[in-house]
């Protein structure tokens, strides 16, 4: 019987161990993303939310700025996000030429 209620207490405890120890890690792991982001080491990708290191390897350019991204499907979201923009402004820039060239004549 004692047997029984020790090795009980004791896989408990273990369980206790090693529970607190993922947990710490979690913390650890979530306090060095923080700092990261905070120092401007890691950046946040602009579709997903997620922070990714700034010198990471999947990465877009718009101008004279740099994204980057958590993974290539983030990418492609967000180049296809900007090439619509773009072709929306220029047809809306092209709609703006073709009204001020009726008031001319």
């Amino acid at each position: 019987m004692y047997r029984w209620l020790i090795l009980i207490v004791a896989a408990f405890i273990l369980y206790k161990l090693f529970m607190g120890d993922r947990g710490r890690k979690k913390d650890k792991e979530a306090e060095t993303k923080r700092r990261m982001a905070a120092t401007g080491e890691m950046v946040k990708d602009p579709v997903c939310g997620t922070y990714v290191p700034a010198d990471a390897d999947i990465r877009a350019r718009d101008g004279d700025k740099v994204y980057a991204f958590c993974s290539y499907e983030c990418r492609d979201a967000f180049v296809k996000r900007l090439e619509a923009t773009r072709t929306q402004q220029s047809v809306e820039h092209a709609k703006e030429g073709e009204h001020a060239g009726s008031d001319r004549i």
